[in-house]
């Protein structure tokens, strides 16, 4: 595991160094320059069956430094409740970097990191957990104008910890 915080201290290094970039670009130009470059997007999502509730509000912010290369910054707030079993709140953020080689190909790289609180009814005789679950990611998708269709890798899943199902997951990414 040591081997994966390492790449994240590396990939957020990189993406600082992205940053400090672009407020160096930003500097040169007109403040009306920089947020034509900036692209807002996120995701909803909303789930519910028999004593069952969740749901996600989770948006995103991108910069496109040119016409391949794009940063961003993310925020994830989820709430889910199973009645009479358990109730959780789940807050954190993520930085993304999305790399376009051809127009239709997208490759993305996100680091996640989500602080889990979740409670258990009494009768359950469970430990309530509050934890952070961080997740790195990497995507590739099929990108046609503001809509990216495409799957991801979490490098860092932990089947105990993560509040995804499994390692790899769907996505549909739309900026405006």
């Amino acid at each position: 595991m040591n081997r994966f915080y390492l790449i994240i201290k590396i990939y957020i290094l990189f993406y600082f160094i992205i940053l400090s970039s672009i407020s160096t670009l930003n500097a040169q130009q007109n403040n009306s320059d920089f947020w034509n470059s900036v692209r807002f997007g996120g995701g909803i999502g909303l789930s519910f069956g028999d004593g069952f509730f969740s749901g996600t509000l989770a948006p995103i912010a991108i910069y496109e430094i040119n016409n391949q290369v794009a940063v961003g910054l993310g925020l994830n707030g989820t709430y889910n409740s199973q009645k009479n079993v358990y109730k959780s709140t789940i807050l954190g953020a993520s930085i993304i970097s999305l790399f376009n080689p051809v127009d239709a190909i997208q490759l993305s790289a996100e680091f996640e990191e989500l602080h889990v609180n979740r409670n258990y009814e009494s009768y359950y005789n469970l430990p309530n957990d509050t934890y952070w679950s961080p997740a790195l990611f990497i995507g590739a998708g099929y990108r046609s104008g503001n809509v990216t269709l495409g799957v991801r890798y979490d490098l860092l899943y932990d089947k105990g910890k993560s509040i995804y199902a499994n390692a790899w997951a769907p996505f549909v990414r739309f900026y405006l």
